[in-house]
């Protein structure tokens, strides 16, 4: 078991960016299993939860006119466009049946706000508006995160970014992680993290 001063936080494991999914992220379920093993040797375990009202303002079929991957301007700044998903209380919003949900200690819900879209555990992408997850990682006294999920060079990326940010030390387990690459997201993501000290670890 690690020490209680460590965390696992896994990213949107749910069936929306899973095989058959509106938004599926290519071999994604194939995290679920290693993810579960990591699950078991983490005192501290956060999920995170995509969970979108219908009509969300980040949702291509929201705006005349646009299709899904399509970037705009929003008041917060750059956005792309998605599919309709992970709406709230619809099985694509539900984590995957294989996911050892009962090991959380806390599940973190973002992306409810209809005007603003929230990619990382920490902050919504207006990146001051919290999710409360830096005070409950600091009363319980974690200083050190290792982040798995999906997908690797948005909401995993965004999460590890702001983590650093807020001081923590922080792992991203790229072998429990997979990407969906827009227009060179996933080497983007990389750089942007490696620049900012976050350790990749690839075995």
């Amino acid at each position: 078991m690690r020490p209680a001063n460590e965390a696992l936080i896994v990213i949107d494991i749910q069936n929306d960016f899973c095989q058959n999914g509106a938004l599926a992220v290519i071999d994604g379920d194939a995290i679920i299993a290693p993810i579960n093993d990591m699950l078991s040797d983490f005192s501290a375990c956060i999920l995170t939860q995509d969970w979108h009202p219908a009509g969300h303002s980040s949702f291509a079929s929201t705006h005349d006119g646009r299709s899904s991957f399509d970037m705009i301007d929003m008041p917060y700044g750059h956005q792309i466009l998605w599919p309709d998903h992970c709406i709230q209380s619809t099985d694509g919003a539900a984590f995957h049946n294989e996911l050892k949900v009962e090991k959380a200690d806390l599940i973190i819900r973002k992306g409810f706000r209809p005007k603003i879209d929230s990619y990382s555990a920490f902050f919504e992408n207006d990146k001051t508006t919290p999710t409360g997850l830096e005070g409950y990682m600091r009363t319980r006294g974690i200083d050190t995160i290792t982040i798995v999920g999906l997908a690797t060079d948005f909401c995993v990326a965004y999460s590890a970014l702001d983590a650093s940010k807020l001081g923590f030390k922080v792992t991203v387990d790229m072998t429990a992680c997979r990407s969906i690459d827009v227009d060179g997201s996933l080497e983007a993501a990389i750089l942007k993290m490696r620049n900012a000290g976050v350790r990749l670890k690839h075995g």
